[in-house]
């Protein structure tokens, strides 16, 4: 044994040596800005240069044309989907912001299972929650057509529609993100800040807007540029909904139709408007930054003792639970319903479970299954690898450019989907050298990169949020005993930052198998995923086989939901953000 550990000792003491050079640590981390430089920044330049080139030449005729005043579209799409993302923080913001206080504060019959029911939304894909809507309050809606013949009347007398309807749909799947963050903000709040304020003789809107609203702030910023970028982002609500002119849909039109400058243009421009909206924010959030200094103190909910109070309550529980359960459930029944055999009637008149059966009998109905699991698993394998490698790097490591690494991580959460995959194809229609001089277009692998980039700020969210928590004299007293620096991360620092690396992979992993706006451009015959495969079943009036998919994502996605809090606790969510 004696020989082996004098043989050893050498490499040992070289590998410490070389460790400790100031160097050492712009060569771990090159690999990390080689890949964002590769599919982040690289396909940003490549739109761009698309969008300034005519025949080789650069020309800002796609800029004139999209400013334009004598076509408009362009313009009008702009503002149209600006209006409706800032319209959605407002909206989103209320109802989260404001379910959170109550639930938190307040104790009442029913708090407890509203408190459960109201993370259901983040149980629906993108596409899913706009179906159900649809299904249920759209003009040809089961609610409509239930009152209509109800009331006996010539017509529908309302239904869901332009940009009501899209912020109907926002609402509803998105004031989770406010409620998550800001539910954990109220957790940390300290009590005797809003008796202070009430002593010294302030009243209630005071006191919110002076001291509640302050203390949220970070929340509400991170809440804010989420809810901002997805509403961006949103492509099937608006088109659901008659809204035909946003950025997403000119984007969408543009590819279709060969016209790729004007695409790459729009691309561009929307780019610019969604980073501007971050670097916004968060100069904002820098400015009206406040945390509370008290320690352990817990939320005391005040209970509602007023009789007519206590009524009021408890039919706004019931309420609450029927809309947010409702979703959930015509989608469930429509998916036994038997294709194209609903029409005019107000509920499906057959039912069948062959689409269930068809699932995972039928080659052709598994296809989009596995390829969506295939493709969100590949792309979650890089998200771990380089996630966790930047976490680490921007929590444990000392090197100019940190800023730079978590600006460039956050770009692709703060792009649109539709823009990273304008972003992707105008990078890697021909070989590059990042794409080991392949053309990726049209290929199997386009898609997982796209969830790659997407989905990578939540794995690195996650995992830094861990690493914070964490006590760096731990690792440090490992390599003190001897520990080389691999042993030490392996063996000390990943089974401590587990729970939160498996909180980050699984919501990238359900997002992957979720992904629409950027798999509709990406998509070819042999590689299309479940969410495209649902729009395509859509429009051939097979709502049956549409819904059937849709529960299978909806079971799955509460699935890693319940994991992601066993793995990370009640704040798995807010990390993210």
């Amino acid at each position: 044994m004696q020989p082996s550990l004098n043989t050893s000792q050498p490499a040992v003491s070289r590998w410490t040596n070389l460790t400790s050079k100031p160097w050492f640590v712009y060569v771990l981390i090159s690999p990390l800005f080689l890949v964002l430089l590769g599919y982040v920044v690289y396909p940003l330049y490549q739109t761009f240069m698309n969008s300034v080139l005519v025949d080789g030449q650069v020309s800002l005729k796609s800029y004139s044309r999209f400013f334009s005043l004598t076509h408009t579209s362009n313009l009008e799409a702009l503002f149209t989907s600006i209006y409706i993302s800032i319209l959605s923080v407002i909206t989103c913001g209320i109802v989260g912001v404001t379910m959170a206080f109550l639930l938190a504060r307040y104790e009442f019959p029913g708090r407890k299972i509203l408190s459960v029911l109201a993370m259901v939304p983040m149980a629906f894909p993108p596409l899913i929650g706009v179906l159900s809507f649809m299904f249920l309050y759209g003009e040809s809606g089961i609610i409509p057509r239930a009152v209509k013949e109800l009331l006996d009347l010539q017509q529908v007398p309302f239904y869901l529609k332009g940009i009501p309807g899209v912020l109907a749909v926002h609402t509803f799947t998105m004031y989770t993100y406010f409620y998550m963050t800001a539910s954990a903000a109220i957790a940390g709040l300290d009590p005797s800040l809003e008796e202070a304020a009430y002593n010294l003789g302030a009243n209630r809107w005071q006191v919110w807007r002076k001291v509640i609203i302050p203390m949220l702030t970070p929340a509400i910023i991170a809440s804010s540029l989420l809810v901002f970028m997805i509403s961006m982002a949103s492509y099937t609500a608006p088109l659901i909904f008659g809204i035909e002119r946003t950025m997403t849909m000119q984007i969408y039109l543009s590819r279709t139709n060969g016209n790729l400058d004007m695409a790459a243009t729009q691309s561009t421009i929307l780019s610019v408007v969604s980073i501007a909206f971050l670097f916004i924010m968060r100069w904002y959030q820098g400015r009206r930054n406040y945390q509370n200094q008290s320690k352990g103190v817990s939320v005391h909910r005040t209970e509602v003792k007023s009789q007519v109070g206590r009524y009021l309550t408890m039919i706004a529980s019931i309420i609450g639970v029927i809309i947010l359960l409702l979703p959930i459930l015509v989608i469930a029944l429509i998916s036994f319903s038997v294709d194209a055999t609903w029409t005019t009637q107000v509920l499906p008149p057959k039912y069948t479970v062959d689409h269930y059966i068809q699932l995972f009998t039928d080659k052709n109905t598994w296809e989009p299954i596995r390829n969506s699991f295939e493709m969100s698993f590949v792309a979650t394998i890089g998200n771990v690898i380089f996630g966790v490698a930047a976490a680490y790097a921007a929590a444990r490591l000392k090197f100019k450019g940190k800023s730079l690494l978590d600006a460039l991580i956050m770009i692709p959460w703060a792009l649109p989907g539709t823009v990273v995959g304008i972003n992707l194809i105008a990078a890697f229609n021909e070989p590059s050298l990042f794409s080991f001089n392949q053309v990726l277009v049209g290929t199997f692998w386009i898609i997982p990169l796209a969830y790659f980039v997407r989905h990578l700020p939540l794995v690195f969210r996650s995992t830094s949020a861990t690493f914070a928590q964490m006590d760096p004299s731990v690792e440090e007293a490992a390599r003190n005993l001897g520990a080389s620096w691999w042993y030490s991360f392996r063996r000390v620092v990943f089974p401590m930052a587990l729970g939160g690396i498996l909180a980050g992979t699984l919501l990238a992993f359900v997002q992957g198998i979720g992904e629409f706006v950027a798999s509709i451009l990406l998509f070819t015959v042999n590689s299309r995923p479940i969410s495209v495969e649902i729009f395509q079943r859509m429009y051939s009036f097979e709502f049956g086989t549409a819904c059937a998919y849709g529960v299978l994502q909806i079971i799955l996605i509460i699935i890693v939901l319940f994991l992601t809090r066993r793995f990370s606790g009640d704040n798995a969510g807010s990390a993210v953000s």
